[in-house]
């Protein structure tokens, strides 16, 4: 490339990589808008997890070329650039648009450079100037995605530059250069489509300039030839040897890229395109007259809008339109200039047909010529054919300053035309900033699109701005009342404002515009198939509401009969019938959906859930790690995998479920559950420090997660903290005042190390206004009694808790304790006065050593019973219950504990997860 550019001077490139950068420095500035946010934000090809083979197999969007919805653009290349982009800056806009100033800077080097092929040094320079500088480009340079521009023209240019030089000394061929040039063509169409045009241009160049064959004395030797007259020139049969091969690479990859879309046009609706699917001559008298209003915005360029589809244009339908005569007008034009070109020999005849050539071939693919286009005008696909337009004005400026009556106001014009270029060009980057700024600048040049109403309104949406949002919606479904996707706008956005009502009315009549099935005819060459999803949005509305869901089952079937490759109403189906506890048809609904994309990891994890409530857990697992296998950081398959793994209570998973949600918290650094279950695989492992930090990161992050700060406390009271305990159960009940098992905990805390009878009394008590029936709590009151010496409190207390739980033999034991405690006390009352003081000693002792009995038995069952919120340090103290009652060894009750410490440790894992904690 250096070599081709090697007699542009430094101080023209300096000149111009300056204009460039005050015309466009600004560009840096903008976000991500309009398109952008398809190619660039939703684009997973653009992730280095995504392997590189992808980008050879989706379309520009990320987009699997053979799915239906693919727009069929094929632009390999340009995405690895924008996957460099990403690999260095993430998406960090200022990066992409940096680079895309810097093609643009490299593609007008070059045109220089072309341009000195057919002018002098000083119009080249101002051919190049003026292309840097025209307000048309700022959505090829400061729309990212219009980098495929910038790339194919720097690789159209250099195809172009290599041909040149396919010519020798005495009209001899050297095939190198050619070779070179098919490479570069091939390079150019993997940036994007009109890449392969060039080669058009190089045919023209080769006739036309190269050879300095006119189109008289083309005409002349084929009459003599066909009349037997004469043989073919030896230079006229290595010219079309020259072409023959140029031709032929050309099908070639022709052939190549039909086979990549597999014969399939992408499907575009009549608002991308209105012209495109209407009758004749309307039709044809609409894409003839684009061509003038495309010449307009080159010749006049101070009314720019990012999106001409729908009613930008009305259509042309009859031949009295006033319009026809500019397009008449135009053809008539460009004809004289093409005879003009092909009739006289000549510099300047030479000069105005590479100048017609540049303008007229890159633009054939967006004409609507050969095939439909999904737009009406694109001011980016005019980047290349501009250049031509920049050679004409630099030629006919030359002509009008080599004549010294207009040399000085040619000048003039000149200068006066740059600067105001340059200045639109500033000015029009600040509308790229933001989606709101460029669609506003958009709806102030043409009122009549409601794709513009639309996408305002999804900026305002984005910015959660629901009312002045579903104002927009509610106007672009006034400009274009059929448009079906603006009445899904406002029925979505009308759910977003809580009002269901009017949502649904929205959603029924944008289903009521959808066409109706024809037998035999396919629906989706018909209708976009991002329609069909007014079917999905209306179900997902009505069911909410449980007494629909029959309902919407039915519109994700008709949506199914409708497309039986419709991948979301599979998915949103499966959802539903989860929901009606329906899993076999849920997992079969999935199972289908996976027959039509087994690349893609959600449906792999929706299965996964699906078989969790079909109680397979091993199953679960596995689509889980199916998951993973194609997307390694799927966050939601790394943490419910990671949670199948930690219930399923084996020891030897535990390791790589850390592992998974080490990966998890590190995708969701602010999703406290992560942390949580951290924690609880650590005091699974008896790894209580570590237990304890991941504990206080999630507390840390969400001071109201119930669940963390419970288990902190039970793993400070587990490992004889207790009082430590005390201020993080204090936290959770205030976030939580009827947290039971906290106001248990904190009340034997309370009773047992801070000796604070009163205090545990309040929180026994409490658990009884919250739940008469808890046996626990009751019990616990009961103890509380008896350290009162209220015995007949507490014997009444007792026997209430007995009849709750009849079985339970402590409880009985208990009350045997305490009616003996009451009987023996009577005893003694009747035997000996109370006054004797050794007695009174002796009683006291043993109404301590009772006291004594009782506590240790509260605490022993509590620490079994309840999830071991009591770290019991008398368990190894000698029991004096009564001696005929039988006791368990200390290893049996410590095994039991260990049960129970497990299963409960589980319950309250459950219960985090049904409270979407």
């Amino acid at each position: 490339l250096l070599e081709k550019m090697a007699d542009v001077s430094l101080k023209e490139a300096a000149l111009i990589l300056g204009v460039v950068v005050a015309c466009y420095w600004n560009s840096l500035f903008c976000g991500f808008v309009f398109d952008d946010v398809s190619a660039i934000l939703d684009n997973k090809d653009l992730h280095p997890s995504t392997p590189l083979k992808n980008l050879f197999q989706n379309d520009f969007w990320g987009t699997p070329m053979s799915e239906e919805r693919s727009h069929k653009s094929y632009r390999p290349l340009t995405v690895l650039t924008f996957r460099l982009n990403y690999l260095f800056s993430e998406l960090n806009a200022v990066s992409y648009h940096f680079l895309n100033l810097v093609f643009h800077v490299m593609v007008c080097i070059i045109f220089l450079k072309v341009c000195k092929l057919f002018l002098d040094s000083r119009s080249s320079v101002v051919a190049s100037l003026l292309f840097a500088v025209h307000p048309i480009h700022t959505e090829a340079v400061t729309g990212v995605v219009g980098r495929a521009e910038l790339l194919s023209s720097i690789f159209f240019l250099a195809a172009f530059l290599s041909y040149t030089k396919s010519k020798g000394p005495d009209n001899t061929i050297v095939w190198t250069p050619i070779a070179v040039t098919v490479f570069l063509v091939a390079v150019a169409t993997l940036c994007k489509e009109q890449g392969i045009t060039v080669v058009g241009i190089c045919c023209v160049y080769e006739v036309f300039i190269a050879q300095g064959y006119t189109l008289p004395v083309l005409l002349d030797t084929a009459i003599q030839i066909l009349r037997g007259k004469g043989s073919i020139p030896f230079p006229m049969l290595q010219t079309l040897l020259k072409l023959i091969v140029l031709m032929f690479s050309t099908l070639l990859l022709v052939v190549v890229r039909v086979q990549v879309i597999q014969s399939q046009l992408p499907v575009f609706t009549r608002f991308d395109n209105p012209a495109a699917v209407s009758p004749s001559p309307a039709r044809q008298l609409t894409f003839n007259y684009l061509l003038p209003v495309n010449a307009w915005l080159l010749l006049n360029p101070s009314e720019l809008c990012c999106d001409w589809t729908m009613g930008t244009i009305p259509l042309v339908e009859s031949l009295l339109d006033v319009r026809n005569v500019a397009t008449l007008s135009f053809f008539c034009f460009l004809g004289s200039l093409i005879v003009f070109s092909l009739r006289y020999p000549g510099d300047s005849s030479k000069t105005v047909l590479m100048g017609l050539c540049l303008i007229v071939l890159p633009f054939i693919p967006a004409s609507n010529l050969f095939f439909p286009v999904g737009f009406v005008v694109a001011e980016r696909v005019l980047y290349v054919p501009s250049m031509g337009f920049c050679i004409l004005v630099a030629h006919g400026w030359k002509k009008l300053s080599n004549k010294s009556v207009l040399r000085k106001v040619s000048w003039v014009c000149l200068v006066l035309v740059l600067f105001t270029h340059a200045l639109k060009t500033l000015h029009r980057n600040w509308d790229w900033e933001s989606e709101y700024t460029l669609f506003m600048s958009a709806l102030k040049v043409n009122k009549n699109n409601a794709k513009l109403w639309n996408n305002v309104g999804h900026a305002l949406e984005n910015e959660k701005n629901f009312e002045r949002a579903l104002q927009f919606f509610i106007q672009a479904t006034q400009v274009q009342p059929d448009d079906i996707g603006a009445h899904m706008n406002v029925g979505r956005t009308y759910k977003n404002l809580n009002k269901t009502k009017e949502a649904e009315e929205s959603y029924l009549i944008a289903k009521s515009l959808m066409p109706q099935i024809i037998p035999g005819k396919k629906y989706a060459a018909r209708v976009a198939p991002n329609h069909l999803n007014v079917y999905i949005n209306l179900a997902n509305l009505i069911r909410a509401n449980e007494s629909r869901l029959e309902e919407a089952d039915q519109l994700y079937r008709q949506a199914i009969s409708m497309r039986p490759d419709f991948k979301q109403a599979y998915i949103s189906r499966g959802e539903l019938l989860l929901k009606m506890n329906k899993p076999l048809k849920a997992k079969e609904a999935y199972l289908r959906a996976l027959e039509l994309d087994r690349t893609n990891a959600d449906l792999w994890y929706n299965l996964a859930i699906v078989y969790i409530e079909l109680k397979d857990p091993a199953e679960a697992l596995k689509n889980f790690n199916r998951a993973l296998e194609l997307n390694p950081m799927h966050k939601l398959a790394l943490f419910n995998s990671a949670l199948l793994m930690q219930e399923s209570g084996d020891a030897r998973l535990r390791p790589e479920a850390k592992q998974r949600l080490l990966n998890y918290v590190k995708e969701e650094p602010q999703d406290a559950n992560g942390y949580f279950n951290l924690g609880m695989l650590a005091m699974d492992d008896k790894k209580d420090t570590e237990a304890e930090a991941w504990m206080k990161k999630a507390i840390r992050l969400q001071p109201n997660f119930r669940s963390a700060l419970f288990n902190l406390a039970l793993l400070y009271s587990q490992t004889a903290k207790e009082l430590m305990a005390l201020p993080i159960l204090e936290d959770l009940l205030r976030y939580y005042p009827d947290h039971t098992k906290g106001l248990i905990l904190k009340g034997d805390i309370l009773m047992n190390q801070k000796k604070d009878i009163s205090g545990a009394k309040k929180c026994f008590e409490k658990i009884l206004e919250l739940d008469p029936s808890n046996v626990q709590g009751k019990h616990n009151l009961c103890v509380v009694y008896f350290e009162e010496r209220d015995l007949k409190k507490a014997e009444k207390c007792l026997v209430e808790t007995l009849a709750l739980a009849p079985h339970e033999e402590y409880i009985q034991r208990h009350l045997n304790i305490v009616r003996s405690k009451i009987a023996s006390l009577s005893d003694a009352e009747q035997s000996s006065p109370p006054a004797d003081g050794i007695a009174a000693v002796e009683e006291k002792k043993k109404s301590s050593e009772n006291s004594k009995e009782v506590k240790n038995e509260k605490k022993t069952t509590q620490t079994a019973i309840n999830k071991g919120q009591l770290k019991n340090k008398k368990q190894t103290e000698k029991n004096s219950m009564d001696k005929e009652t039988p006791q368990k060894s200390t290893k049996e009750i410590k095994d039991i504990e260990k049960k129970r410490v497990a299963a409960l440790k589980r319950l309250e894992e459950i219960e985090r997860i049904l409270n979407g904690e």
